[in-house]
């Protein structure tokens, strides 16, 4: 049968419900009674030669039905959900040499068709993925859900519920949610209205409905675009998708990205994103699943997902500099499966720029799929800064200050940037959190001393300095007498304690806690002072200038000659060393052959994203063994950017200042790793 004719069906089927709806809604109807007629028995007609109606087809719904409640039902077939990424290069690394599916990520509601003997049996929402909500009564009120098909075997259909752009600006100047808000997004209205008891007020709505997936049925057919392919003959309208035929480059899936978004755009079909799926049914099974989401496929998504909250207050907490942290605490929300309930609001000039303050409706999401972050204040105006920020510490009750200094702004620009300061060096928050910062395991690395520990010796008067923790044994008998330790507890943190005094030059450094000294910095001076603290430190004292080195500036010139400066700083500086073994490591001499042949000696190389299988420090241990500098930021200094999963902002940056990027795979075939 020609397609033609279920195209010619499906838009009899929605001009008539459109002039159904301006003759009953909206009392302006736009055509005669005699018009309607004659349209109405031509769908007639053509629903007889098909052996197809649709589920709101005029000739099928005399009425909308209401129920009392929503009815649960179980997924045979659990409806995950796919892991997500922003970046493109991840996409590719996905395929690998599989033919894929590139497809539309509809915005709105997943919901699925189960058909027996050709008639709709069930339309159940996803719910968790395991157990959704019955909304077979709305299938009336909802275009592209045919209720007779001419497929007689059990027939599985899952999809996407969704309003239209165009239909949603209308439709929001009208509609409140159960806020009394007017509705954000096509996404949360499209989700309220599918999961309505009456359908009458669903149909208003203006819901359509687009299969993205065959879950059972047709079992002749070996790929998801064939199957897909075939629901065309049954009435539906599938969700537009792109197969590939060979090994994409990274400018083949940008270029499909944008034809499927021009796609979407030019047809009025909301969508965040594009999904990428194996086309092999039997490849894609054998991928396996996690508690969250299916490995078949990877979804790219355009922009983090906003989700509206209450701002109950800021917490504000002093760190080890003195800087006092602003964290917003909010109604919890779910996002992606987990639940979010707190964000750091960075500085002042951030909460300023929001005009933040207890009460007020504010969007947030998850960065990158994974830091929580406040977006936008709905609630703007009245904002004081005087009655927003804590005039004294919260922890020592002395004077605050707001300090200002020369930064940057999220899309790069010049800008003042404030912060609030506690003064006080006997903070007693402060001086934990150096603690906290000096027992951590990029620092000394001493297991089993937390927090809550350290709190109670500082509190206790066991600990005063650093040094002290290595003559802890001196209380003994008070520790083990203390809730939460006992003979064995003590024990175990004693061993740690002794473990820790084998260290390295990087973990000292680190553990001195001078600002903006981290791994990367620490394993740079290590290598240039020969991984000797007499050395590093005589250099200091002789006026060395750090900001030769790569990615060192005046700033963190400025905060090793400062921290030197202060007698306390170094008074511990010598002394510690007294109670450690400093352990150098292991030159490796590189031949002249392995240099020709490496490509990396003498470069500059950043990470971005998850580079399996390592851990960031390890990734830039490999990268220090090749001879290169392991960088931390993006710059014109950057030689390579190596792009692994969920990679961040330092993609786009790369690619605009033409730094060459790399995939995990192409970086360790370069450097003889793989």
């Amino acid at each position: 049968m020609e397609r033609n004719i279920f195209e010619k069906q499906r838009d009899l089927n929605d001009r008539l419900n459109r002039y159904r709806d301006e003759y009953y809604n909206r009392n302006a109807p736009s055509v005669s009674d005699e018009v309607y007629d004659r349209l109405f028995d031509e769908l007639k007609e053509l629903e007889q030669e098909t052996g197809i109606q649709m589920a709101n087809s005029p000739t099928q719904t005399v009425g909308y039905p209401a129920v009392s409640r929503l009815e649960k039902t179980r997924h045979e077939i659990p409806l995950l959900s796919l892991d997500k990424t922003k970046s493109s290069m991840d996409l590719l690394n996905f395929m690998g040499e599989q033919q894929v599916m590139l497809m539309l990520k509809l915005d709105g509601l997943t919901v699925k068709l189960t058909y027996e003997n050709g008639e709709l049996l069930e339309a159940a929402t996803r719910g968790d993925g395991d157990e959704g909500e019955i909304i077979t009564h709305n299938t009336r009120a909802i275009s592209g859900i045919p209720s007779h098909i001419t497929y007689k075997e059990r027939l599985v259909v899952t999809g996407e519920g969704f309003i239209r752009p165009s239909d949603f600006e209308e439709l929001k100047t009208s509609l409140q949610d159960s806020s009394g808000k007017p509705y954000k997004n096509g996404r949360n209205l499209a989700a309220g209205s599918i999961r309505l008891m009456d359908a009458k007020i669903c149909q208003e709505r203006r819901l359509v409905f687009m299969p993205f997936g065959v879950l059972e049925g047709f079992p002749h057919l070996t790929r998801k675009s064939d199957k897909l392919r075939e629901l065309r003959a049954l009435g539906f309208q599938p969700c537009k998708y792109l197969v590939t035929k060979q090994k994409l480059t990274l400018e083949n899936v940008e270029a499909g990205i944008y034809q499927l978004r021009q796609y979407a755009t030019d047809k009025d079909i909301p969508i965040d994103g594009i999904v990428v799926s194996f086309n092999d049914i039997a490849y894609a099974q054998s991928c396996g699943r996690t508690g969250h989401h299916y490995k078949d496929g990877l979804a790219y998504k355009f922009e983090d997902d906003l989700h509206e909250s209450l701002l109950q207050y800021i917490e504000w907490t002093p760190g080890r500099t003195g800087e006092i942290a602003p964290v917003a605490v909010f109604t919890p929300v779910e996002i992606d499966g987990c639940e979010v309930s707190r964000a750091s609001l960075h500085n002042l000039s951030f909460i300023e720029d929001l005009e933040l303050m207890a009460g007020n409706r504010i969007l947030v999401s998850k960065r990158n799929m994974i830091i929580p972050h406040v977006e936008e204040n709905l609630d703007r105006g009245g904002f004081s800064m005087v009655d927003t920020i804590p005039r004294v510490c919260p922890c020592c009750g002395q004077p605050t200050r707001i300090h200002e200094s020369s930064g940057k702004g999220e899309n790069g620009e010049d800008r003042i940037i404030k912060t609030l300061y506690c003064d006080n060096p006997d903070c007693e928050t402060r001086r934990l959190k150096k603690f906290v910062h000096f027992v951590s395991q990029k620092a000394m690395d001493i297991e089993g001393l937390s927090e809550a520990a350290l709190e109670k010796f500082i509190g206790q008067g066991f600990i005063h300095s650093y040094l002290d923790i290595y003559r802890l044994d001196r209380y003994r008998a008070e520790i083990v007498r203390m809730d939460g330790f006992g003979e064995k507890s003590w024990q175990r943190l004693w061993d740690a304690i002794q473990q820790s005094r084998n260290t390295t030059f990087e973990r000292y450094l680190i553990s001195m806690d001078i600002p903006m000294i981290g791994n990367t910095a620490s394993k740079v001076l290590g290598r240039v002072f020969h991984y000797d603290l007499d050395e590093f430190r005589d250099a200091v004292y002789g006026g060395y200038d750090f900001r030769q080195l790569p990615d060192f500036g005046e700033t963190l010139h400025n905060n090793i000659h400062d921290w030197f400066c202060v007698e306390d700083n170094f008074c511990i500086w010598e002394e510690l060393q007294t109670m450690m073994n400093i352990q150098k490591p292991a030159v490796v001499e590189h031949s002249e052959d392995r240099e020709q042949d490496n490509p990396f000696v003498g470069k500059t190389i950043v990470v971005t994203g998850k580079v399996e299988p390592y851990t960031r420090d390890g990734i830039n241990d490999l990268i220090e063994s090749l001879g290169a500098h392991a960088g931390s930021s993006v710059s014109k200094k950057t030689d390579y950017l190596v792009c692994g999963e969920n990679a961040g902002s330092k993609l786009s940056k790369a690619r605009d200042l033409g730094v060459t990027v790399l995939s995990p795979a192409e970086f360790f075939s370069m450097a003889g790793a793989e």
